[in-house]
């Protein structure tokens, strides 16, 4: 994509570091570097605005990441991109059959209605919710990862969507500020809503987050009711 583009050696690229590492290995493999923007906090991909803040005279072009079954706002990169010269690409996940997109979608909507003491996702047109990713509000990763322990105990499926910004990794360690970005890594959840699932399976998923009730802060430790 990148090399086809005409992106290579010398060239800056500006990509998300919410997500995983491969747009930005996808970078380095044609010679480019990899430059981080921060992300809108409802949306999850990049913000427009924080893309033209990390545009210098090397910044060739900026990746729109597709995420969690939602499309990117690609219009508004695209103008970002004309006022600074840049190409905009793209990069996101395989869509599912129709039937199983739909499936998903009842089930999301099933848990935007009864869920409590969580950030449902803000659904946004034609989301397909390949995840359904919730916020755990608190102060920050323990609060979270508190809660997912206690869901998988009561047998819920749960998984932390993105573990380590990009940014933080070693191989591209950055000093660069992105509140969003971190905030996002530390509080976001996702919960099963695959086609598969029954209504009861989709109950008991319910019933074991609203039994949690949300983050009870002690001093520095979350603790969690039932």
């Amino acid at each position: 994509m990148l090399r086809t583009a005409g992106v290579g050696v010398g060239d800056e690229v500006v990509v998300p570091a919410f997500g995983n590492a491969e747009v930005a290995e996808a970078v380095v493999q044609v010679g480019a570097m990899p430059v981080f923007a921060d992300i809108d906090p409802v949306t999850y991909y990049l913000d427009p605005s924080c893309v033209g803040a990390a545009v210098t005279p090397r910044t060739a072009a900026v990746v729109a990441v597709h995420r969690f079954g939602r499309t990117a706002d690609v219009g508004a990169l695209r103008e970002a991109g004309r006022r600074h010269g840049l190409l905009v690409l793209e990069q996101g996940e395989l869509e599912a059959p129709y039937e199983e997109s739909a499936q998903r979608r009842e089930w999301a909507a099933y848990l935007d209605a009864k869920l409590r003491g969580v950030r449902t996702p803000d659904g946004g047109d034609g989301h397909t919710y390949q995840q359904y990713v919730v916020r755990v509000p608190g102060n920050g990763r323990p609060d979270r990862d508190a809660f997912a322990r206690a869901l998988r105990a009561r047998g819920v499926d749960c998984r932390v969507p993105v573990k380590t910004p990009v940014h933080r990794l070693p191989e591209f360690r950055r000093c660069v500020s992105l509140p969003e970005t971190e905030r996002a890594a530390e509080e976001t959840l996702a919960l099963p809503v695959d086609a598969s699932l029954t209504r009861r399976e989709m109950q008991r998923i319910v019933s074991a987050c609203n039994a949690l009730g949300g983050p009870i802060v002690v001093g520095s430790t979350a603790v969690f009711g039932v």
